[in-house]
């Protein structure tokens, strides 16, 4: 008997085991913003991990939106000691940015180079999470995962540039796109990469689709009226996962993190310039790869309809019979009080064409009273 009691102990072990390990860990930072301060500034103090229910809920306070009403107590505590305590001061526009595929080597984010040294950093677990907003007509949605840049065309130019935008080199060779890009990073650590491996490549092309989203998305900040109140730009970057496989515990591994740390960085200043700082930065790194064309915080849009509609909806067929009811009184009184104008618009005709034509004795006459 007592080898059953072990046997469902396992078990039962075992199942909270695969619980726990379903979800993914990662990390969330909140960028603030380079002229005003929207975060809390990091405090020994503060609870160091957050659900991702509760970071979408942060996400929709910067955008202007109420809190959901499922929120408890407790993540509203969390809010407030992520977010400022004034409602009044949102940026109302953010960069969402999910990195995935890390696996349990994180990059060092912490150097005086980039911007996460700064920021108020939580531990997250990767949960089902959205960020819920109430009217979809007051935001402008905009995606950094658009799938026409794809299609777009690769070029030497364009890895010339990015050597250029990160203050290194790419020197071209007889084919197209086998150069070597070589990149300073910090403490004087280069990294080199040859275009000529297919997860070289792949790993800058993609962080050079993001930098032109990125673009494309200001541009379209800047065709945006201005009574637009909120804007999200979102994004999910995967190219990390094919360059962590491809070399595994490799210690180019850990310096490719930290030129996509560099390249977030330097992306986000580029934003705070166009936005003139009004705008905050929301960054997730998932410890475990997502599945393909499937985001981490989905947006959703809660429409509540006014409480006229809800009773129309409830009571449908009683009101239906009521409103006919209501329609037939109304024609019935409306043609009996017809009938009747009609009828002592007659008889008054009548009376005045067949009036007889004498004195009245009591118009023309004096009455004289006793």
């Amino acid at each position: 008997m007592a080898n059953y009691h072990l046997i469902f102990l396992i078990i039962i072990s075992s199942i909270f085991c695969l619980q726990s390990t379903a979800d993914g860990s990662g990390s969330v930072y909140f960028l603030d913003s380079s002229i005003n301060n929207y975060f809390h500034s990091p405090s020994s103090s503060q609870s160091k991990s957050m659900s991702l229910p509760e970071v979408g809920a942060a996400i929709s306070v910067l955008l202007g939106f109420a809190p959901p009403s499922t929120l408890s107590s407790e993540s509203s505590e969390k809010l407030n000691e992520v977010l400022t305590a004034n409602p009044f001061n949102r940026p109302h526009a953010v960069f969402l940015l999910e990195i995935n595929g890390f696996g349990d080597k994180l990059p060092d984010l912490g150097s005086d180079s980039d911007i996460f040294s700064s920021a108020l950093k939580n531990e997250v677990v990767i949960e089902d999470a959205e960020i819920q907003l109430s009217d979809e007509d007051e935001l402008s949605l905009v995606s950094l995962n658009d799938p026409l840049s794809a299609d777009m065309e690769f070029t030497d130019q364009d890895l010339t540039n990015f050597a250029s935008w990160l203050d290194g080199s790419y020197v071209t060779a007889s084919e197209p796109l086998t150069g070597e890009l070589t990149v300073s990073l910090a403490n004087d650590v280069q990294l080199e990469l040859h275009m000529s491996k297919k997860a070289d490549r792949e790993f800058i092309r993609s962080i050079i689709y993001l930098i032109h989203n990125v673009q494309r998305a200001v541009q379209l900040h800047e065709d945006l009226p201005e009574s637009t109140p909120a804007e999200l730009i979102k994004g999910q970057f995967d190219g990390f996962k094919a360059f962590q496989e491809h070399y595994g515990t490799n210690d180019i591994v850990q310096k490719g993190a930290e030129l996509l740390v560099t390249s977030v960085s330097k992306i986000y200043d580029s934003l705070q310039a166009r936005y003139k700082g009004q705008i905050v930065g929301v960054v997730t790194f998932n410890g475990s790869p997502a599945k393909e064309s499937d985001t981490v915080l989905p947006v959703k849009f809660t429409t509540r309809p006014s409480s006229r509609m809800l009773e129309e909806v409830e009571g449908s067929h009683d009101a239906a019979i009521l409103i006919v009811e209501v329609l037939l009184v109304r024609r019935t009184l409306a043609w009996i009080t017809g009938i009747i104008l009609l009828i002592s618009t007659l008889m008054g005709t009548w009376f005045l064409l067949y009036m007889p034509i004498t004195k009245d004795t009591l118009l023309y006459s004096n009455v004289k009273l006793d």
